[in-house]
């Protein structure tokens, strides 16, 4: 396929240049944010060899490309000419023509999408690395196992890291600020601080919050929690920094702003994440983990009958994400999420019939769509299957 002619196609159909703002991809899609999407023409998009379809959401216009699009998304940011990379300045906010759900999807989604490829390769391995051991062909002591443990594994271990500088382009922080308040949460000695069977007193005795004391900072009690993999955490420390940068530049002088503003941030941050917002977000973390899972022990069947019938539906309106941060907060909270298993009947039953359409189908063209679509939907990326 000629990317350029595509690129310049979609880039005609989408309004042109000046009618785009930003332009990024995750592994399916083309996200532009247009000044006015009235003038985009949804229908010659449609119609556009290359194109899968055309998806409005979230504030965004999102053009369906398939398991192409990285290789797409380069070209045209070269044909377009779209500043920084075609990425979203990292002080935008397209808050004039999207309501409170929209705001909500669009946080979500520019969170974890820039992740999304790593975190799909890294739960490949780990599938792959848990088959391996499954069938007999490694052992769980074997250096190969370990590696490809470690390769899997570690994105999700470190993802407060991961998301910390997701966050960023969000909020409008640092982004290496935002990686360093992650690492804090990973530390190892905090981590190590959370195991501990030893506490100095514990607080909330008798009641769900009980927890114990291991530590304080500056005479302040500070509730050890082990934060690795965790999602809610990092999100609002990261916005709570950026609060705070943005007070510490009005107030600093300029000529010492480049490392005072930074140390700032950090010194108060770090520690209120620790005091006070982890320590929340965990609890409230948890009460959602218990909701979802007083759901399904009411009723699994149900449960699933719910989640099998829109569960595709939100993927195509890539509001999908929304239920990641509650399928971690799952996994941290209670070491199993039931969310994933219901979702995966879906998937699957979506990606065996898109192996249906390969071998009936006599249009050369769908079939070439249809092939990397079963494939992606093995590995659970089901966008490509569902357009397909």
């Amino acid at each position: 396929m000629a990317y350029e002619d595509l690129s310049n196609e979609i880039i005609a159909d989408v309004g042109g240049k000046d009618n785009v703002i930003s332009v990024v991809h995750c592994t399916t899609r083309l996200r532009f944010k247009l000044k006015d999407m009235k003038k985009a023409n949804d229908d010659k998009l449609k119609a556009t060899d290359g194109v899968i379809s055309v998806v409005k959401s979230g504030g965004q216009y999102q053009v369906v490309i398939g398991n192409n699009v990285a290789d797409v998304y380069d070209t045209l940011v070269k044909v377009g000419g779209f500043s920084g990379g075609g990425s979203v300045p990292d002080d935008y906010e397209d808050n004039g023509n999207m309501s409170l759900t929209d705001k909500l999807i669009d946080l979500i989604s520019g969170i974890f999408t820039p992740a999304l490829g790593p975190m799909c390769a890294a739960g490949m391995i780990k599938g792959f690395n848990a088959m391996f051991v499954a069938f007999g062909w490694i052992a769980q002591t074997s250096g190969t196992y370990i590696i490809l443990n470690a390769i899997g594994d570690s994105l999700f271990y470190f993802l407060p890291i991961i998301l910390g500088i997701t966050s960023t382009k969000k909020f409008g922080l640092n982004s290496y600020l935002g990686a360093t308040i992650g690492a804090a949460l990973c530390y190892p000695s905090i981590v190590a601080m959370a195991s501990s069977k030893t506490a100095l007193f514990t607080v909330f005795k008798g009641t769900i919050l009980e927890a114990p004391i291991h530590m304080t900072f500056l005479g302040i009690p500070v509730i050890s929690m082990n934060y690795t993999s965790s999602v809610i955490p990092i999100i609002l420390s990261v916005w709570f920094a950026s609060k705070v940068q943005k007070l510490a530049k009005k107030i600093i002088p300029d000529v010492v702003k480049t490392f005072l503003v930074p140390f700032v941030v950090l010194l108060i941050t770090v520690p209120i994440t620790f005091i006070v917002i982890g320590p929340i977000a965990t609890w409230l973390g948890n009460a959602v983990a218990a909701m979802v899972s007083g759901v399904y022990n009411f009723s699994p069947a149900l449960a699933g009958i719910l989640m099998e019938a829109f569960w595709q539906v939100f993927v195509i309106f890539g509001v999908h994400w929304g239920f990641v941060a509650v399928m971690m907060t799952n996994l941290a909270a209670l070491g199993y999420d039931p969310i994933v298993g219901l979702s995966l009947a879906a998937s699957f039953a979506h990606t065996g019939v898109v192996l249906a359409i390969i071998f009936q189908t006599k249009d050369e063209k769908t079939r070439s769509l249809a092939i990397p679509a079963f494939v992606s939907g093995i590995f659970g990326v089901t966008e490509p299957a569902i357009y397909t």
